[in-house]
């Protein structure tokens, strides 16, 4: 057609008379009859007649009677939830890491995960079947059953069930381990070509013939890559490991690829910011010498040395060849500390109040490496109802070795407490191995010296002042503390000895004193029962035994600052601070020369805020004696309950006690709060 568009124009023109209509065709109209279709049959046609064929040798046909489907052997039912249950033959020989099996496959079944859809019908629960069903597959290879069999069914409980009380609909797996599979070859690619092979091959713990297990090769070769690198191999590779399964001999065969690269020992440090802290630096706080065999850990652990410095925002240690291994002898490399800086400089505050000590406010400046490297210097002040100082602090860290601190501390004080009121100025130095948040030590002791110049009364009564009195103290205090607990701020197991030795001596109103402060610190910690459930936190019971004693001159002649005191928060609590003891004719706090402190807690976990809180009933007693050793004439007793809250660097503390035999001017009931547990 020409032109399509104009014919399309024209339009279909309506049917001007009834015969040119269609015809209206009703719809319970019956159809007309079709006319016969008659076809004849053709005289002449002849079939040929049937032959009977030959049977063909070389054909064979299938067996009418076939063989039997998987012979079912008697299974043990496992109810892993509502709807599932797994089916493993009885004879546990054939199968012998079923408990081990199903507490893996219940941890990531997605029938399990699932399990509290109330809308669940059967076309889902199929869906997540068929998951667990691959599942299932793949963790039988992991155990090296790579012949196993898995067989579903999806709907009610099947016949033979009756002891397993199941809703429908419900999911069954049938699980038949067949074989296990064993290693064959097995490939470790140029491992014989390290100096220690020997060695090394036999910390690889997989053998030709072993039962194969994928868990066991990623076990092993974790244990191999750490042997390699605590033996001297700074710059080896593993490749990933493959398997080539061989169903015809119920073998894998592994292969592992290793370069060994090289063994090594150490040789220096190096610093990207040697003026900030430089390599020799480094060098001292490191855990190895020049010329020691290489070791991964060593290296970890200088880095975590110089993050534990607070001077460092990132550290980076690298091993450096600077000279190869020969063949005889082993190369040598550097370790190459990348670090970039810190804010070094501190400005820290603090408001606290206590029902028995008052308004405190402290406040502090500090430049963490004022003297490189690691000199620090603080100035710090401390303004209060009981207490005012101006101090300097001079501090450097891993100074002469690692972990050990130089301290020198010039301050000057007023302390007006219940027991006592002084004026003191002093210089402290101390020299001390100490732990820290990243390094606990099982060991740690200080020596030092003190000097301290002090004019000391007692508290004024009834607006009665008494006159001061001078004293000149020197002291040589030495402390060791033994540390077996798990955790610095928090413990749940372990205990913890220390002890405290200062001779004295102290020149008042023209005569000379010496004196021995001495005082030991036990505590023991417990944990009872399971872990407690979400939190993982058990109950702890805790316990503390505190004991002192200052032979060597009458309690006159100790100046009141040096004596012994009880009471407060660190000591027993209910009872305001120094509070418990001896006290004068007027009926003050005038401490004693023995001390003998107890307490016993359980922390006790709770689920509240996701188990993160703690309640901890405590009961604590106390007693101060004049005289050198304990007469126990007063023993104060203290109870009640705190709260803890555990955080990521520690628990948060808020205890409330009340005096159980309380003196006349103890108050009923006492708070606390802090960082750490009471002790």
């Amino acid at each position: 057609m020409e032109n399509p568009e104009a014919w399309a124009e024209q339009g279909v023109p309506d049917p001007e008379t009834e015969e040119d209509r269609p015809p209206f065709l009703e719809p319970d109209s019956p159809l007309a009859e079709m006319p016969d279709l008659l076809v004849p049959w053709p005289d002449d046609l002849e079939l040929p007649a049937l032959v009977e064929l030959e049977p063909n040798e070389d054909t064979d046909f299938a067996a009418v009677e076939l063989p039997p489907m998987t012979d079912m052997p008697a299974a043990d039912l496992f109810e892993i939830s509502d709807d599932l249950i797994l089916a493993f033959p009885e004879d546990q020989d054939r199968f012998p890491e079923q408990t081990e099996f199903l507490e893996r496959f219940t941890m990531l079944s997605t029938v399990v995960a699932l399990d509290d859809d109330d809308d669940e019908n059967i076309a889902q629960l199929a869906a997540r079947a068929r998951e667990d069903e691959a599942l299932l597959g793949t963790l039988l290879r992991v155990y090296g059953y790579y012949d196993a069999q898995v067989i579903r069914s999806v709907g009610a409980v099947q016949p033979g069930d009756e002891s397993v009380e199941l809703d429908v609909p419900a999911v069954r797996f049938d699980v038949l381990p067949g074989v296990r599979y064993r290693f064959g070859a097995v490939d470790l690619g140029n491992l014989g070509q390290a100096p220690d092979a020997g060695m090394l091959r036999d910390t690889f713990e997989i053998q030709p013939g072993d039962p194969l297990s994928s868990d066991k090769i990623v076990e092993e070769q974790f244990d191999l890559d750490r042997k390699l690198g605590e033996s001297g191999y700074p710059f080896a590779v593993i490749d990933g490991p493959s398997l080539l399964i061989d169903h015809d001999r119920d073998e894998g065969d592994l292969t592992m690829p290793v370069s060994p690269n090289g063994k090594y020992v150490f040789g220096g440090v190096t610093s990207s910011l040697p003026e900030f802290l430089s390599g020799r630096h480094l060098a001292t706080i490191a855990r190895f010498d020049p010329g020691d065999v290489y070791k991964r850990s060593l290296q970890q652990d200088l880095r975590r040395a110089v993050t534990a410095t607070g001077l460092v925002g990132s550290v980076t240690v690298t091993p450096r060849e600077v000279e190869a291994p020969s063949a005889d002898e082993p190369g040598i490399v550097e370790l190459d500390v990348g670090i970039t800086k810190a804010p070094l400089r501190t400005v820290a505050g603090a408001i606290g109040y206590g029902t028995e000590e008052g308004v405190r406010v402290e406040a502090s400046w500090e430049h963490r490496n004022l003297f490189p490297p690691e000199g620090a210097l603080r100035v710090r002040g401390i303004v209060g109802t009981q207490e005012q100082l101006l101090g300097v602090t001079f501090k450097k860290n891993n100074f002469g070795g690692r972990d050990r601190i130089l301290t020198l501390d010039a301050f000057a004080s007023t302390l007006d407490s219940d027991a006592f009121d002084a004026q003191t100025i002093g210089i402290v130095g101390n020299y001390e191995r100490t732990s820290n948040l990243l390094f606990q030590k099982p060991l740690s002791w200080s020596f030092g010296f003190e000097v301290l110049g002090s004019r000391e009364r007692p508290p004024s009564v009834n607006g009665v002042v008494s006159p001061r009195e001078e004293y000149l103290i020197a002291a040589l205090p030495v402390s060791a503390l033994i540390d077996t607990t798990d955790s610095l701020l928090d413990p749940t197991g372990g205990f913890r000895l220390g002890g405290r030795l200062a001779p004295e001596t102290s020149r008042n109103s023209g005569m000379q004193s010496f004196y021995l402060r001495s005082q030991v610190d036990a505590s023991y910690y417990q944990a009872f029962g399971d872990d407690a459930p979400d939190e993982g936190r058990p109950l702890v019971v805790a316990g503390r035994v505190r004991l002192g004693t200052m032979p060597g001159a009458d309690l006159a002649d100790i100046a009141p600052s040096r004596r012994y005191y009880a009471g407060g928060g660190g000591s027993v609590r209910g009872y305001g601070f120094q509070q418990i003891g001896p006290r004068d004719t007027l009926g003050e706090p005038s401490g004693g020369r023995s001390l003998v402190e107890l307490s016993l807690e359980a922390r006790i976990p709770t689920s509240f805020l996701d188990g993160a809180v703690s309640v901890v009933p405590f009961i604590d007693a106390g007693s101060v004696s004049r005289s050198v050793t304990p007469d126990f004439e007063t023993i104060r007793v203290g109870a009640g309950v705190g709260v803890r809250y555990h955080t990521g660097f520690g628990p948060l503390r808020v205890d409330v006690a009340t005096p159980i035999n309380p003196g006349p001017d103890d108050s009923p009931v006492a708070i606390y709060v802090s960082l750490g547990q009471a002790f």
